[in-house]
């Protein structure tokens, strides 16, 4: 199966690069426990995307550590036989120093796309999985007729009883539920 795989809060715990330059940039706390849909906007979104923006750095990426067994759970995959593909809304400009941080902690994969329409790009590529956190994004999935799973933030919980979307607290959760899809 052709797997596409997000990286922030997917690979690994983003929240707090984007808090800290929140805090940083704009002197606002964002709490990763508040970061819910019903929670009062505390940053426009041209700030919330300055922040994220800052979390791309070539440092910030590099400094990025993996959530526990994210990289053992997507290497067994790559053995299994299938295809992974890294797929980011990260800018472009960040794909070099986004391959150096995905060889630095030996995730093996057969791509890297960096884009704007994952949903779209999945769909040309034939993907039959797409791991993400994004609920828009895996509601789209689903509506495109691809499966979906999650790790479980804030922003995402509603997403536990949709149809066609799998949720997971950690990694190994994670990997036990997708096994009847991937073996």
């Amino acid at each position: 199966m052709r797997i596409a795989i997000d990286i922030d809060s997917t690979l690994h715990h983003h929240w707090p690069l984007v808090a800290a330059a929140a805090k940083r940039r704009f002197g606002v706390d964002l709490p990763y426990e508040e970061q819910v849909p019903s929670t009062t906007v505390r940053l426009d979104e041209e700030q919330l995307l300055a922040a994220i923006e800052d979390t791309h750095t070539d440092a910030a990426i590099a400094a990025a550590r993996p959530y526990p067994h994210a990289v053992d759970t997507v290497n067994g995959w790559y053995d299994a036989g299938h295809v992974i593909e890294i797929a980011s809304h990260r800018a472009e400009r960040s794909a070099a120093a986004t391959r150096r941080w995905l060889d630095d902690i030996g995730l093996r994969h057969h791509g890297l796309w960096c884009g704007t329409d994952k949903v779209a790009h999945c769909v040309a590529t034939g993907t039959g999985l797409l791991v993400d956190d994004s609920p828009q994004t895996l509601l789209r999935a689903v509506d495109a007729g691809i499966r979906a799973a999650t790790l479980r933030h804030p922003w995402n919980e509603g997403l536990r009883d949709v149809p066609g979307i799998l949720t997971a607290a950690d990694w190994p959760e994670l990997a036990r539920a997708l096994v009847p899809l991937l073996g």
